[in-house]
């Protein structure tokens, strides 16, 4: 299991080396000058010589580069031209409210989305299974921004039992914090919910309809047992890699409710970095991003070896 881990650990250099090369070029090679768009037409060219000295763009464009993934080694993710604050301060304090919404989205996608799904492909047919699937095509067809707007004019001007918008800190209190968060989280998490519900009724059919399950009932083994022991296990493969996908949609994704709602996340800092053209800014959030999806790909590749053995004895 160490050398399976050890192997995935080592797969993810190469992924973080082409990441950042394309992060970096797709910052710095646009059409224009930084330094000038920032300052404006008019701005005098002494200022725009010292933003570019003080920007590192008088160097070469690969010791530009070597500078920054330097710094990114050393923790330093670089200065931001509008936020007197550390890089790392900038990120965390904006990624805490997205990281809320995102684990938040995802417990209401796989906390209704697993159980409907199993419930669906056990009485498969019935008034249950045809209603996960009219859910399940309505979370897939329906943009999340629509359905914020539904859940803002349902639950917030008319019912009244959410807040509209805004957001509070944990800090502040676990009750309004959740509040606050409950539209924007189910607004999220509702596509997502109806994936991992589709996907959940198909994996458990397919093993439902296997010899081993049949076998078992033919031993006398109860529904239940055959449901957990046999039909779930096996079946949590596809489970968890649509799990760990929504995982990665629901953070990128987060921009658009964070948007709607009005929480200081991570989409809004990347949407203003992008309107002040703080080229900084954007790099660092973009390479934590992907730095987190690495995370999550390689957590997902451990659960496959735990849940299957063979997955890790393949690759030795």
């Amino acid at each position: 299991m160490k050398k399976y881990i050890l192997k995935r650990i080592l797969t993810m250099i190469p992924v973080f080396i082409i990441t950042s090369v394309i992060i970096f070029s797709i910052i710095h090679l646009t059409p224009g000058d930084p330094a000038r768009v920032i300052l404006g037409d008019g701005a005098v060219e002494e200022d725009v010589i010292a933003l570019q000295k003080k920007m590192g763009l008088d160097k070469p464009v690969l010791v530009q580069y070597a500078d920054w993934v330097g710094g990114i080694f050393k923790g330093d993710l670089g200065e931001s031209l509008f936020i007197d604050e550390p890089m790392w301060e900038i990120i965390v304090s904006h990624m805490k409210p997205t990281l809320s919404l995102t684990i938040y989205a995802l417990l209401i996608a796989a906390g209704v989305g697993i159980p409907f799904g199993i419930l669906a492909a056990k009485y498969r047919g019935s008034v249950l299974d045809h209603g996960v699937t009219l859910v399940s095509l309505c979370g897939i067809s329906v943009p999340n921004f629509v359905v914020a707007l539904l859940l803002m004019l349902l639950f917030a001007f008319r019912i009244r039992l959410f807040p509209v918008a805004g957001y509070k800190t944990l800090e502040e209190g676990f009750i309004p914090h959740i509040r606050y968060l409950t539209l924007p989280a189910v607004a999220l998490g509702f596509i997502h919910m109806a994936l991992i519900m589709r996907m959940t009724r198909s994996s458990v059919l397919e093993v439902l309809s296997s010899d081993y399950v049949k076998m078992a009932r033919a031993k006398g083994v109860g529904e239940a047992a055959i449901m957990v022991r046999h039909a779930l296990k096996n079946a949590l493969l596809p489970i968890i890699t649509v799990i760990g996908q929504t995982t990665i949609t629901l953070l990128a994704g987060a921009v658009v409710s964070e948007a709607i709602f009005n929480i200081p996340g991570i989409g809004q800092l990347v949407v203003t970095s992008i309107e002040r053209r703080d080229y900084m800014v954007i790099q660092a959030v973009v390479l934590v991003i992907a730095l987190i999806n690495m995370v999550v790909t390689l957590i997902l590749d451990i659960l496959y070896a735990i849940i299957d053995p063979r997955i890790r004895l393949d690759t030795r």
